[in-house]
């Protein structure tokens, strides 16, 4: 099992990188070249949720990608460190409003990866979330020289 690790500020112009690295680790795993379009949407999606998280939160640890190649499926973790419970007696009138819509904006980018993905977890807790996405990989054919 190969994986390459990123970790990158919390800034939306570091977005793109993690997505090129995502398909160009992808088409090395042997992601099927029709669905690595997909892999890119869905790991810039997660990418700019967990930076969003990041600056709303003012949380200063860099967002964690791991890029996981398995003998039949290629993985790919991105975690953040914001945390996903705000117990109610610290949620004032004006800033219930602002978690309604930041936690419909994260259902929004939630409901874009499971589109995009057909296996992908999502756990979150007091220290932080992790979406894993998974997609089938064949190893590249070795072809004769």
């Amino acid at each position: 099992m190969a994986t390459v690790e990123l970790r990158f500020s919390a800034l939306p112009e570091h977005v793109r990188t993690a997505r090129l690295v995502a398909a160009a680790v992808a088409r090395r795993a042997g992601v099927d070249e029709a669905v690595l379009d997909e892999v890119r949407l869905a790991v810039g999606e997660a990418c700019s949720r967990a930076v969003g998280l990041h600056q709303s939160g003012g949380i200063t640890a860099p967002v964690k990608v791991a890029l996981i190649e398995e003998e039949k499926q290629f993985s790919i973790e991105v975690g953040d460190e914001a945390p996903h419970a705000v117990p109610a007696e610290r949620i004032s009138r004006g800033a219930a409003a602002d978690a309604d819509v930041e936690a419909e904006e994260d259902e929004m980018g939630l409901a874009v990866i499971s589109g995009l993905v057909d296996d992908v977890e999502v756990t979150t807790g007091e220290n932080g979330g992790l979406i894993r996405m998974t997609w089938p990989a064949a190893p590249p054919a070795v072809t004769a020289a």
